[in-house]
C-alpha cells in the first residue's frame, strides 16, 4: 500500500480514532506515539477488531483467516464509517453477532496485517455476550468460541496474552456488576 492525498482519512475519522485510542483501556507498540507522528498524513486502511468474551470471561469469539489463522472479528474502516461503527458492523458480518454498542475500547496497537502492507492503527474494542449465541463465519471463514486457556494458531502470537490480561482485568474490575451488552 502506498500512501495516496485521495486516501487520507477525513479529519472526522481521525479525530474519532485519537479519541478511541485515547480512551484504550491498554496501548501496545508505543501506538499513541506512533499515531500522534503519523495521524495528519495517514492513509487507510485503520484497523478495528472486537474481543467478544462469554460472560464468564473463558472465551473470545474468533474467526478463521485464510492465512492469519484464528483472529478477533475485524477489518478496515470503510469510507464514511467511524472505528466504532466499523468494529461493530465485522463483528456482525464475521460472526453474525449484532450488538448494540461496544462499550470498551479494549487496546490500541501498531500492527502490519501483511509483510508488504505498512503499517496501520488497530483500535481492539471489547464486548461481553451470551456464549450460547451461536456464531455465524462468513462464506469460508469458521467462527468460534475458543477457550483463553488454551492456545490457538494465529500469525499475531501476541494477540492471546493480551486478550486475556484485558479479560482478567474487566473480570476484577467489575466482579460485582452485570458485564452483558448484547
Amino acid at each position: 500500500m502506498t500512501a495516496s492525498a485521495d486516501r487520507r482519512l477525513p479529519a472526522a475519522v481521525v479525530a474519532a480514532a485519537t479519541a478511541e485510542a485515547r480512551r484504550a483501556a491498554t496501548t501496545y507498540d508505543d501506538a499513541i506515539r506512533w499515531w500522534d507522528s503519523n495521524a495528519a498524513e495517514f492513509v487507510d486502511p485503520l484497523a478495528v477488531e472486537v474481543w467478544a468474551f462469554d460472560p464468564a470471561l473463558g472465551h473470545v469469539a474468533l474467526v478463521r483467516h485464510r492465512w492469519r489463522g484464528w483472529v478477533p472479528p475485524g477489518g478496515a474502516v470503510e469510507p464514511g464509517e467511524m472505528p466504532r461503527d466499523a468494529a461493530m458492523r465485522e463483528l456482525r458480518e464475521e460472526t453474525g453477532l449484532a450488538v448494540r454498542s461496544l462499550p470498551f475500547v479494549a487496546a490500541v496497537a501498531v500492527r502490519k496485517y501483511h509483510e508488504d502492507w505498512t503499517p496501520t492503527l488497530g483500535l481492539s474494542y471489547a464486548v461481553v455476550l451470551d456464549s450460547r449465541l451461536e456464531l455465524r463465519g462468513e462464506d469460508g471463514q469458521e467462527a468460534g468460541w475458543m477457550p483463553l486457556d488454551e492456545p490457538w494458531e494465529s500469525v499475531f502470537p501476541d494477540d492471546r496474552p493480551r486478550i486475556r490480561l484485558f479479560a482478567a482485568a474487566i473480570g476484577r474490575s467489575s466482579a460485582d456488576c452485570d458485564r452483558s451488552y448484547g
